[in-house]
Order: C-alpha cells, then sequence, then structure tokens
C-alpha cells in the first residue's frame, strides 16, 4: 500500500477521534507544529523513517521531544504508529491530517502569483472574491514571479486563472504561429 493511502487512513481515523473528544481544531494545531519540528530537523524525521531504529528508541525520542508540549491524544497517536511499524509516515500523516481537517472545516488553499507583492487589501479583496465564487473558506498564499511582467494568475485547487501579461504576450504568440 502507498505512503499516500497508509497516511491518509491514519489521518482520517485521528479527525474522527479529534472529533469526537471534541478537540479538533486543537489537535490541528499541534499537528501543524509537529510538522515544523520535523520541518526544521532532518535528523529526527530520519530516526523516525529508518527501519533499522528500534521502536523504543523512537518512542523514547518522541517522548524526550514531545511530551508534555503535545495533546496526549497526539502523543499517543504517534505511538500507536510506531508499535505498528508506521514511522516513516509520521510526517505524510500530519500532512494529511491538515488537508483532512481544511476538508471537514470547508477550507480551500489558493494561491495567486503576480509579478510583485499584492497589498493585505487587494489579498483581502481577491480572497472575499473568490470565496463567494466557490463557497468556502479560502487561505490564499502570494507568490511572486517578475517574469509576469503583470497581472497575475490565481490557482484554486485545479482551476486556474491567468490575468498576466506574460500569459496574453504567450496566448498571442500561440495565436501567430497556428
Amino acid at each position: 500500500m502507498s505512503e499516500f493511502k497508509v497516511a491518509s487512513r491514519y489521518a482520517k481515523s485521528l479527525i474522527d477521534l479529534a472529533q469526537e473528544q471534541g478537540n479538533l481544531d486543537e489537535i490541528k494545531v499541534e499537528m501543524e507544529q509537529f510538522m515544523e519540528v520535523l520541518k526544521s530537523n532532518s535528523e529526527l524525521l530520519a530516526v523516525l523513517r529508518n527501519p533499522i531504529i528500534k521502536q523504543d528508541k523512537k518512542i523514547n525520542i518522541l517522548d524526550g521531544v514531545f511530551q508534555g508540549k503535545l495533546n496526549p491524544l497526539v502523543v499517543s497517536f504517534f505511538h500507536l504508529l510506531i508499535k505498528k511499524g508506521r514511522g516513516e509516515v509520521l510526517f505524510s500523516t500530519s500532512q494529511e491530517f491538515i488537508r483532512e481537517y481544511n476538508e471537514v472545516k470547508g477550507i480551500v488553499k489558493a494561491t495567486v502569483t503576480s509579478a510583485a507583492p499584492m497589498s493585505e487589501t487587494n489579498l483581502g479583496t481577491l480572497r472575499d472574491q473568490i470565496s463567494k465564487q466557490i463557497n468556502a473558506t479560502i487561505i490564499l498564499e502570494n507568490k511572486v514571479d517578475p517574469a509576469l511582467i503583470g497581472g497575475f494568475i490565481v490557482t484554486v485547487g485545479d482551476r486556474q486563472i491567468d490575468t498576466s501579461i506574460l500569459g496574453k504576450l504567450n496566448k498571442l504568440e500561440r495565436h501567430f504561429q497556428a
């Protein structure tokens, strides 16, 4: 079974359990913190993914880093994954948990790529327009690509709207080549 499928199933289980206990939002914040620690500490991630390192040692390392800092439910969940020999999917499961949390809460991530950084006012206006269009809460990220010359590209899921000058020039070039 692929790492994605395994991570998705474990994340779904944790979502269900957190909803039952009424602490879904708290668990989400802690999973984000866990992911940040793993992103900033590649050695810890390597230890968790290493099948040669014994499960007890992995649990002791996790306890040393996270005990008292994370909800006991999250710590127990991590212990369970390690005891089942799934330490390599802890990071993927955390990512999948965040994705599924966003799905449950009706939150959609979108990206706007512009030639220059957009102001908070413009980002807010764009966020509101996208939110009305798809009837969901939007988390909007602004990326900068000077090659666009002007305008912007909005990406929401698998949909993309290109209003950039570069996009228009490319479209014009294709038109003349046809």
